[in-house]
């Protein structure tokens, strides 16, 4: 343990050493940043630190580096570094300073999106809670207490950077920073005296504020059109092609290009094909972009209760080149290097001139950059949705896919084309276990498992009373998930609401998200919903004392929005009883409600499972709500990630060795409309285009990073709020399937790594099928399709078409069996000619072992 710090720190010395000796300067001009006097092309991937772990960092980073990346860019979240006023975390998943030292370590820069505003669909946007308590605050316009908190949590963020020499103009990798977020979406709304005059004046504030810090590199605003000098205005969004900076002075620059989408509780995953997202890039290089980055390139995990929304997951996959957990989501990631390797063969041109476009018919169009010095690069685009093209270009033909752009890094050879896939398809998949692998029958599993029922209702001596119904946030000021409100009733026997043969209906408004109500200690109804819940209950009231507990629950703050601050959450009302038989009603609205922010079980730590309360004896209590349950695990073999598959469970929040993994959810169920069985890249995404996974719970696994268990003896705390059965739950790791599958035709271009550093084009022109591995004692051990020729199907489901080369599978087997990685020419001079007069493709399946 010692040695290893002493390593670490020797390494820290030996960075800042370096850092120290090779200050930089970062200015901009109309063409792109310039680094030390040179301008640069810039592939950016957006890693949130908090969404991972340290012990993941050097993993994701070295995997975004040799993705092609040169920039990781990250939001800071102010609500985790000063969860109270004045009280600093800048540990584990918040240790900032690590996250900036090892992007420099592994030779990256660093765009640092301070805001404070995050939006990233994280938890109050990004805000902490005890802001909106501040006296006499309004966030984000022009006023002054928030002015003060933005600026000091500004501040205390540069001092902390300039501390440890970390922008570039101290030898550091923070190339840029970035001040407020998307606030040129929603800043008309801010004023009402003169439309949006509260708002404009307050982003001049915020941009004089930043540049007054003096970080020795250039500041941006996203989504920010009349950003003052020298901000840069930069580009979020799908596409960013058509973007224009505010000025000619500025380079146009892509801050967020959504690889994906999030995932909400109670809808379909979405995902967006890789083809579309390359074709966004080329594009945006096309037409003059010199920095694009990728929100995301890791996504990661919405640990404790960080997820916003409201009803964001706890996973924040985003479909992202890198998963959740840490793997390589393939073909994604591989094309995309590709890509990036492409663009950057064009880097000397692009750099030096701006493009000149031309058309090469409807929808076709080539963008040329030549340089007085003889280098040239041209992009050629089809942005046409149906047809494939053919195209003539500086006397030669080329064969343009629908939606693709080819890139030519010397204007005469094709390198990349958006819509061409080199990279094989490896699937992930989840290998389960039991969690308890000595488990016999139900009962003996449930032995296992000790329980703490949670009480209903009030049971704490902090509660309060009231008239009338509370809004949560003011209330708990997010403290908890959890709010009660009760009320006791006296019903007297010749009451209504005890007409014989008939119930009670208990009438409930909520503006989000869950609520439970329990009659006299009995769950008797529940909803959910993102802004409203309406709730018409049945309920059976006694004669004499009756007690109405109502829980509300949140699952995450609002994030977006003007105005998101003061949404609200909880039952807000009306409450009212209504008699079934008689229509007539009471209402319960302004009554004098008792109040409990948060369980007894939150107060008394049983999510760390050291508790003395905790009860072993069977049976064990399932489809109860609010019950407490505690098991311990071992941790699966292996290294592969680790998740915990909740099927089984209802709805509440899990903890393990005491570090929360987040909100559970699995009964939450994605609607059953939307979902496609193969869906289109052509034509326009947009974040519903792509949808799977319907009908079916949003999410079942739940990470749990590897760093946060042990080899035995793990202790799993479940708060289960719904009622569900925990011994049904399993552990599972998560991998990379052992089956790689590849379809490349002979219109592919070559692989782009024939190109050479010098642009000499190889002698091999002839496209390659290559195949690897994943995992580096693997070996090709199998080849279970190989077709040259018409082969037709998707990976998995391939199958032979009209035509197909006898030699095809001997070939295939010849090159590739027994070894880690392979490479077959795509040629007829390889498997022969099996059909004249058609363009062929090499289909291939194989297994590694």
């Amino acid at each position: 343990m010692v040695r290893g710090k002493k390593v670490e720190i020797v390494s820290l010395l030996v960075l800042v050493i370096v850092m120290a000796a090779t200050a930089a300067t970062v200015t901009y001009d109309h063409r792109a940043l310039v680094i030390d006097g040179k301008r640069k092309i810039l592939i950016s991937g957006s890693i949130h630190y908090p969404r991972s772990t340290p012990e993941m960092w050097p993993d994701l980073i070295q995997k975004s580096k040799d993705g092609g990346l040169d920039v990781i860019e990250t939001y800071v979240f102010w609500n985790g570094h000063e969860p109270e006023k004045n009280k600093y975390n800048f540990e584990g998943r918040y240790d900032l300073v690590k996250f900036v030292k090892l992007a420099a370590k592994a030779g990256l820069y660093v765009h640092l999106r301070i805001g404070p505003y995050a939006c990233a669909e994280w938890n109050y946007g990004g805000f902490p809670v005890w802001l909106h308590f501040v006296p006499g605050i309004k966030f984000r316009t022009d006023n002054e207490p928030f002015k003060a908190e933005m600026q000091r949590f500004t501040a205390k963020i540069v001092d902390l950077m300039k501390q440890e020499k970390l922008y570039a103009s101290q030898g550091g990798p923070i190339i840029l920073s970035q001040i407020e977020n998307e606030y040129g979406n929603i800043d008309s709304e801010y004023g009402a005296a003169e439309y949006g005059a509260a708002g404009r004046s307050y982003m001049k504030w915020s941009a004089s504020m930043a540049l007054s810090l003096d970080t020795g590199v250039p500041w941006n605003m996203c989504q920010q059109g009349d950003a003052p000098d020298p901000i840069i205005n930069t580009c979020n969004g799908f596409y960013c092609d058509q973007f224009t900076p505010n000025s000619n002075n500025k380079p146009k620059m892509w801050t967020e290009n959504w690889s994906g989408w999030f995932l909400g509780f109670g809808e379909p995953t979405p995902y967006r094909p890789v083809e579309d997202l390359a074709f966004a890039v080329a594009r945006f290089f096309q037409r003059g972009g010199t920095f694009q980055n990728y929100y995301m390139y890791h996504g990661g995990t919405n640990f404790e209760r960080t997820s916003g929304g409201p009803l964001i997951s706890t996973s924040y996959d985003y479909d992202a080149p890198i998963d959740e957990y840490g793997l390589l989501r393939q073909p994604k990631w591989g094309h995309l290097r590709d890509l990036h390797k492409a663009i950057e063969l064009c880097e000397d041109a692009l750099i030096a001139t701006d493009p000149k476009i031309t058309s090469l018919g409807s929808n076709l169009e080539a963008a040329v950059y030549k340089t007085s010095t003889g280098s040239c690069a041209a992009f050629l685009a089809n942005i046409g949705t149906q047809s494939d093209a053919t195209v003539t270009f500086n006397g030669k033909s080329y064969r343009l896919p629908a939606w693709s752009v080819s890139i030519l890094p010397d204007c005469k050879n094709v390198a990349f084309n958006t819509a061409k896939i080199n990279s094989a398809t490896e699937s992930t998949t989840f290998a389960r276990q039991s969690l308890k692998p000595d488990g016999g029958s139900s009962a003996e599993l449930g032995s296992q498992w000790s329980y703490i029922k949670e009480t209903i209702g009030i049971s704490k001596d902090d509660a309060f009373v009231k008239p009338g119904l509370l809004e949560q946030i003011n209330t708990t000021a997010d403290k908890s998930d959890y709010l009660w409100y009760s009320l006791r009733m006296d019903i007297k026997g010749d009451e209504t609401f005890l007409d014989e043969g008939s119930k009670a209906v208990l009438h409930i408004q909520s503006i989000g998200q869950v609520v439970y109500a329990f009659i006299n200690g009995k769950l008797a109804g529940s909803g959910n919903g993102r802004t409203k819940i309406s709730l018409d209950i049945p309920i059976n009231l006694v004669t004499g004392k009756n007690t109405i507990d109502l829980l509300s629950v949140t699952v995450g703050l609002a994030n977006y929005g003007a105005f998101f601050d003061i949404i609200g959450a909880g039952i807000t009302g009306p409450v009212s009883l209504k008699s079934a038989k008689t229509g007539s009603s009471m209402d319960l609205s302004s009554q004098q409600w008792t109040y409990q922010v948060g369980l007894k079980g939150e107060d008394t730590g049983l999510g760390s499972g050291d508790s003395s309360e905790w009860i072993s004896k069977s049976p064990l209590p399932t489809s109860q709500p609010l019950i407490w349950y505690k098991t311990t695990f071992d941790a699966p073999s292996g290294s592969d990630p680790v998740a915990i598959d909740f099927t089984g469970t209802g709805k509440g929040i899990a903890w393990v060795n005491g570090q929360s993994i987040g909100r559970y959810w699995p009964t939450s169920i994605a609607r059953a409309d939307g979902c496609v069985g193969s869906c289109n890249y052509r034509g326009t995404y947009r974040n519903n285009k792509c949808l799977k996974n319907c009908g079916k719970p949003s999410q079942t696994f739940y990470h749990v990073p590897r760093s946060w268990i042990k080899p035995s003896g793990n202790t799993l705390v479940l708060l289960e709020e719904m009622g569900g059965d925990p011994t049904k739950i399993s552990s599972a790791t998560k991998h990379t399937g052992s089956n790689l599958c590849l379809k490349v035709s002979q219109s592919h271009p070559a692989p782009v790594d024939t190109w050479t550093s010098d642009f000499k084009f190889s002698n091999r022109t002839s496209p390659v099928l290559s195949l690897k591995c994943p995992v580096s004692t693997q070996m090709i051990s199998s080849i279970n399709f190989a077709s040259f020729g018409t082969p037709t199907g998707t990976c998995g489901s391939f199958s032979h078409g009209r035509c197909s080369s006898a030699r095809s599978l001997s070939v295939v087997q010849k090159a590739c069996v027994g070894s880690r990685s392979c490479k077959v020419e795509v040629s007829t001079r390889v498997f022969g000619e099996p059909c004249r007069g058609v363009v062929k493709s090499l289909a291939v399946e194989a297994a590694c072992a």
